[in-house]
């Protein structure tokens, strides 16, 4: 496969999982919603989900623009 191809796939699976996290968060809203109002050291719960998406939605973020062609510039001193 060449670069192109790859990209596009890599872009359309990290647009698939960020789908499938928003879907398990929007399923699953009321069990997180009570085990992160527990106290303690369940406040770990609702920051690790936000991490994750982060992460996630942020790469698909990334290969979606390079697919199109957009990359960012860089300003040099």
């Amino acid at each position: 496969m060449d670069n192109r191809t790859n990209l596009l796939i890599q872009t359309i699976l990290l647009g698939l999982f960020s789908a499938i996290f928003y879907f398990l968060l929007y399923y699953f809203n009321e069990p997180i919603l009570e085990l992160s109002t527990q106290g303690g050291w369940y406040f770990i719960i609702p920051v690790s989900i936000a991490f994750l998406f982060s992460f996630i939605h942020g790469a698909f973020t990334h290969y979606f623009w390079n697919v199109l062609g957009i990359k960012t510039k860089f300003i040099q001193k």
